[in-house]
């Protein structure tokens, strides 16, 4: 890690056909056929997003990965969180991307790894909006064997020496750091000591007020990070209880019904205050920067989006998270930037024909007024 600002964005390993999406969604799936089919679904709505410097990539190919890294650069991210699946007993999927960034040594950029341990239903991917909650893909824990045999997985990517490392610590996040069991935790940190490095740098990732921040970091995580996109999470809407929240749903779709707009729609141009709060400030939590969303290219209607989601808003949202980690230690200076590339969530920090390179240029113009 050098002396300033760490900003390691996530990274959607897909954008290619592969076998289980052909079989579930049709050959040549992936997630562009989301995105190239969304509608706009009231005046004014940026949808259909359509790609503009690096087009309709495929990351089968070398030279997009490089590209990707070139423009990453130009932003001032400092390396990708490259997601994984291990579902259990060796199943994996979207593999092959970050097999050959291992195996190949290119591109030549810093990366660690978040463990995508959830499962998969039919309702994450269904652009109509369904919920048939069909099971596609379980995530499950089977034990010793198991774990054995994703730290022989993981320990491979440790030993990069484009790895991630925190005072000699490999950088993991854990996306549910509530399901998964708190031997895997124990073994995987005892593990990593034991092939030589100082531990391992563990990251909860908390999505709702009810997760504890304390209990977590008795489990075993060194910090955790707080993913607070939804708005029907956050804590005033927790304090309100299971009751309120549900009224407060009620209302949402009551207003979105008059208004003829998406319910859950929220206004980024006031919300993104929100994402950043004094437990950013905490050395036990890595703050995390948002540019922007809208779900419904997978989700339709129902799909959680942001409005005037622009790169002035997101550069503002940067200074406060740059702002949040400014007295904390060097190699304490870290910012979760969600995310690179989630196309099919509008999630992303690659050029688009709307904004170009607008939030390449915000994030980077944001740590550059901070070193002055």
């Amino acid at each position: 890690m050098g002396n300033k600002v760490e900003i390691i964005a996530f990274y959607l390993p897909q954008f290619h056909p592969m076998p289980d999406n052909d079989e579930w969604w049709g050959k040549g799936f992936t997630e562009w056929t989301n995105v190239g089919k969304a509608k706009a679904l009231f005046k004014g709505h940026n949808q259909p997003r359509v790609p503009a410097d690096l087009g309709y990539y495929d990351l089968r190919l070398p030279i997009v990965r490089e590209q990707q890294v070139e423009l990453a650069k130009e932003a001032g991210v400092t390396a990708f969180c490259y997601w994984h699946y291990w579902f259990g007993n060796g199943k994996r999927l979207m593999a092959d991307i970050f097999n050959e960034v291992l195996k190949t040594g290119k591109p030549d950029f810093p990366f660690c790894l978040g463990w995508a341990n959830h499962s998969w239903y039919a309702k994450n991917w269904n652009s109509d909006g369904t919920s048939t909650n069909k099971l596609l893909i379980e995530q499950i824990y089977p034990g010793i064997d198991d774990e054995k045999m994703h730290f022989a997985f993981l320990l491979k990517a440790f030993k990069d020496p484009r790895y991630v490392k925190i005072d000699n610590k490999p950088f993991l996040l854990i996306f549910d750091p509530i399901s998964i069991p708190e031997e895997y935790i124990q073994n995987f940190k005892r593990w990593t000591e034991g092939a030589g490095f100082d531990g391992l740098y563990l990251v909860a990732n908390i999505t709702s007020p009810s997760i504890s921040k304390k209990e977590l970091l008795a489990r075993g995580f060194d910090v955790v990070t707080y993913q607070r996109i939804g708005g029907m999470v956050s804590p005033q809407l927790h304090k309100l209880g299971k009751v309120g929240r549900g009224l407060f749903k009620i209302y949402q779709y009551a207003k979105g019904f008059i208004l003829k707009r998406p319910p859950r729609m929220i206004d980024y141009s006031k919300y993104y205050h929100s994402l950043i709060t004094e437990d950013d400030q905490c050395v036990d939590v890595i703050p995390s920067i948002v540019p922007q969303w809208d779900h419904t290219p997978r989700s339709g209607w129902n799909g959680s989006l942001w409005v005037n989601s622009t790169p002035y808003f997101f550069y503002k949202h940067v200074l406060e998270a740059l702002d949040a980690i400014k007295n904390k230690p060097q190699n304490q200076q870290i910012l979760l930037l969600k995310s690179w590339n989630e196309w099919g969530e509008g999630n992303y920090m690659e050029p688009d024909l709307k904004n170009g390179k607008g939030y390449i240029e915000a994030l980077k113009k944001a740590l550059k007024k901070d070193l002055e």
